[in-house]
């Protein structure tokens, strides 16, 4: 280029308007998401448009000063392994993880890389941090339930079905957290009157006969832990729970939506939407490790009314004041 032209075009920069000028001089950020469900899974798919969209509000724009990084496990442990090390190799500038086990993994694979997890109940228990107000080294994120969940969900279960006295709990049983979540339940127990069964599960299979097993006798009911495999599997657990004749209490919404008696948990797009607050905290130099892990502040209760007829049960006023959402 000769002086000239170069001259004439700082003059031109110069007059552009300042937001143009702002464009111009913006650089792409690098962002990874490593997620634990299949990528047609409609449900997580909405959770990551919350994230995206709380980013935006943020400022933050795919294909302007953005570029996002997908990885969908599937809940695969080899395939998450993969997903790990394809993005660390990427370089992102932080990564959003999902789940406990891919976080997990995760942070196993770095060191360096900033970590921002979602929908992790005992981060502290599964090693992932120091504690929760300093977590330290390059991971802090949001968490699922406190474990006194525990007694929430059972003490709303006999409240709906006040003949049972033997609860199944189902979660992962390769979940880190699962240990915690089951204490929680049982040490509330016997003020409940209820015995409680321990209920690991790695598969469909696995949930299909221990569901079977569990409803032989009467007068049972479970508890679903919150975990990517019993997302993956919610329609299967939802309809044994309904041919073994099991009141079941769940921990998110969409298990109600598909025909399940009642849950009690969190919005989960709103947590993923605070989680872009972390992502850009750490894209304006925080350290991950120096924010605090922060803990679930909105809750819902939804009864599917349609089901508890079927299930012959009959829903006390006070608890459908309660419901934010009864179906019919």
């Amino acid at each position: 280029m000769k002086r000239r032209e170069f001259i004439a075009g700082l003059g031109a920069a110069a007059t552009w308007p300042p937001a143009a000028r702002a464009q111009q001089a913006e650089r792409t950020r690098r962002v990874g998401m490593l997620i634990a469900s299949d990528e047609n899974e409609p449900l997580v798919r909405s959770r990551v448009a919350a994230f995206r969209q709380g980013l935006s509000d943020l400022g933050w724009f795919e294909g302007r000063n953005l570029q996002i990084d997908y990885r969908w496990t599937g809940n695969d442990p080899e395939r998450t392994g993969r997903c790990v090390s394809e993005l660390v190799a990427l370089a992102p500038e932080v990564i959003l993880a999902h789940s406990p086990p891919a976080t997990l993994a995760l942070s196993k694979a770095t060191r360096s890389v900033p970590i921002v997890f979602v929908q992790i109940t005992d981060p502290v228990g599964a090693g992932l941090v120091a504690n929760l107000a300093h977590p330290g080294a390059n991971i802090s994120g949001f968490t699922t339930f406190e474990f006194a969940m525990g007694t929430k969900w059972l003490d709303l279960l006999k409240g709906i079905a006040p003949n049972i006295t033997r609860v199944a709990v189902m979660q992962n049983a390769q979940s880190p957290t699962w240990s915690g979540q089951l204490q929680a339940v049982e040490a509330a127990a016997p003020s409940l009157g209820t015995r409680i069964v321990s209920a690991g599960v790695e598969s469909a299979a696995d949930i299909e006969r221990s569901i079977a097993e569990f409803g032989r006798e009467t007068n049972g009911g479970l508890i679903v832990m919150p975990d990517s495999l019993t997302l993956i599997h919610r329609k299967l657990i939802v309809l044994l729970a309904e041919r073994y004749h099991l009141p079941a209490i769940y921990p998110f919404r969409y298990f109600p939506d598909d025909g399940g008696l009642i849950s009690y948990g969190i919005d989960l797009a709103d947590v993923w939407r605070r989680a872009a607050t972390y992502v850009d905290r750490i894209l304006k130099g925080a350290a991950a490790g120096d924010l605090p892990v922060q803990q679930p502040t909105k809750f819902e209760l939804v009864i599917n009314l349609k089901t508890a007829k079927a299930f012959g049960l009959e829903i006390p006023p006070t608890l459908l004041a309660r419901a934010d959402e009864v179906i019919e």
